[in-house]
């Protein structure tokens, strides 16, 4: 990690051989969601998960996030979910609604079903900032790093199950 980037490193020996991981992805702005996709994937297979571990679910926004989360975490068919989805501001206050609930569901599906989600959810004010949130290999990914704190959290699950 760069020096002075507030941005959380995965912790050495986190690894996620074995894990069965989840992927709830959003259809709209599917340009950015897909540059997050690349990050999810990169992230769980520098960890150790392997392709066939992975189940991927798409959902029409991010505002249905949350419900396919819950689909998976109750599914007993996965270890962790990660959930990627880009929420852009516009001109009215749909933006606030969908972030927030979209956030709010997300806790609160990990919370009543004990399976740990990593959140790939970017709201920002524009596409520029999606864009720099989303980067390829060596970049700021924020799908990449949900998946580190999902294999990471599966693991603190399993310590204490």
């Amino acid at each position: 990690m760069a020096e002075g980037s507030d941005r959380a490193a995965a912790p050495e020996g986190i690894d996620g051989t074995g894990l069965r991981v989840g992927v709830v992805r959003a259809r709209w702005n599917a340009g950015v969601v897909e540059r997050l996709a690349e990050g999810v994937e990169r992230g769980l297979k520098t960890l150790g998960v392997v392709a066939d571990d992975i189940v991927e679910v798409s959902v029409p926004g991010s505002f249905e996030i949350p419900f396919g989360a819950r689909a998976l975490a109750v599914s007993g068919q996965v270890d962790a979910v990660v959930c990627i989805g880009s929420v852009i501001r516009g001109e009215t206050s749909h933006y606030d609604l969908v972030a927030a609930e979209c956030a709010r569901g997300i806790q609160d599906v990990q919370l009543a079903t004990g399976v740990p989600i990593g959140f790939g959810v970017l709201a920002t004010e524009d596409e520029r900032q999606a864009l720099a949130r989303s980067e390829g290999p060596g970049g700021h990914n924020v799908g990449e790093e949900a998946a580190q704190a999902a294999v990471e959290m599966a693991r603190i699950a399993q310590r204490f199950a």
